[in-house]
């Protein structure tokens, strides 16, 4: 039911962007605004996840800088049957994560150092395998199309201002028409945008939750990133909120309804979801990432220690390492 919806959407999607090109310039415009289309998803499937990563300043690491995360991707990856993405850190104090690329054999999982800090393994598990799922079901690739189609239909409509109206006879709708036109038409585009975001994310919840092998893990994680992401801005997000689809939790500021405007379902619905789910298959052990008996899996400074060597600085004498490296 999911990939019906999200086909009818991204169906719905299409249709907007060739109404609004038939507006313009009638049968060819339509024509015009598809090969327009064409070209922007052509460099946005082979560029995208550069785009994204570099919008957000995130650094690639290795075993040697980052072992236990990169470690739990693989082992994720390999349960998951998806070649080994490339993994990133992005240092940002708002815990966070995302995934992108054009196909599994192309992905990248990417997760902020606030994420990382603040959760303790067992929930990082949990959203590395959200992000997993993801590419296992080719979102990536789907959340690149719509916001590709999204913003022509922004630049279509705003063309229309320029060259449509009363002064094109292919457009039935005269100035007036292409007033609402500029009005509507990117706003019914990112309306569809949203909604294939939010099908998404809960299949995505329940594919991450099957992959780390316990739901919990999962609700425990979604809860404190949407508690660190209400209190925490995200710069970068703020500065290229045409990407915030793709994070786990909405990193912008204002989002907190299940509504149409929002770009991630509710959280507390979510967390219902997989505590549902949880309950159905039973509190299963997961992956075996759990936390050496007499050790909290959540340390009050997170599970780093208090001066980690994370993979983006350097361990300091005489601390505890923590588990990413």
């Amino acid at each position: 039911m999911n990939y019906f919806r999200t086909a009818m959407l991204l169906a719905a999607m299409t249709a907007l962007f060739m109404f609004v090109g038939f507006l313009i310039g009638g049968q060819s415009g339509m024509v015009i605004a598809l090969l327009i289309a064409g070209a922007m998803n052509l460099f946005s499937y082979w560029n995208s996840d550069k785009m994204v990563l570099r919008m957000h300043h995130a650094q690639e690491v290795d075993e040697r800088q980052a072992p236990e995360l990169v470690g739990m991707v693989r082992t994720m990856a390999q349960r998951a049957d998806l070649p080994m993405p490339k993994v990133y850190v992005i240092n940002n104090p708002q815990p966070n994560a995302f995934a992108t690329g054009r196909n599994p054999q192309n992905a990248a999982v990417a997760a902020t150092t606030g994420l990382l800090n603040s959760l303790s393994k067992e929930e990082v598990a949990g959203v590395m395998a959200h992000e997993l799922a993801h590419i296992k079901n080719h979102d990536t690739l789907i959340m690149t199309i719509t916001a590709t189609i999204a913003g022509a239909v922004s630049m279509l409509a705003n063309f229309a201002f320029f060259f449509g109206g009363s002064r094109d006879n292919n457009n039935p709708l005269g100035f007036v028409g292409v007033i609402l036109m500029m009005i509507l038409a990117p706003l019914a585009a990112s309306l569809v945008q949203m909604a294939i975001s939010r099908t998404r994310e809960y299949s995505a919840d329940k594919m991450g939750a099957q992959i780390c092998g316990n739901p919990l893990w999962l609700a425990s994680a979604l809860n404190k990133i949407a508690g660190g992401a209400a209190r925490i801005p995200n710069a970068d997000a703020e500065n290229n909120p045409a990407t915030a689809h793709m994070f786990i939790i909405n990193p912008l500021s204002g989002e907190r309804m299940d509504n149409l405007f929002s770009t991630h379902p509710n959280t507390d619905n979510r967390i219902a979801a997989l505590r549902q789910m949880a309950g159905d298959m039973g509190s299963g052990g997961g992956m075996g990432f759990s936390t050496p008996r007499g050790q909290s899996s959540a340390p009050a400074r997170g599970p780093q220690g208090e001066a980690p060597r994370g993979p983006w600085g350097a361990q300091q004498p005489r601390k505890p390492r923590g588990p990413w490296g």
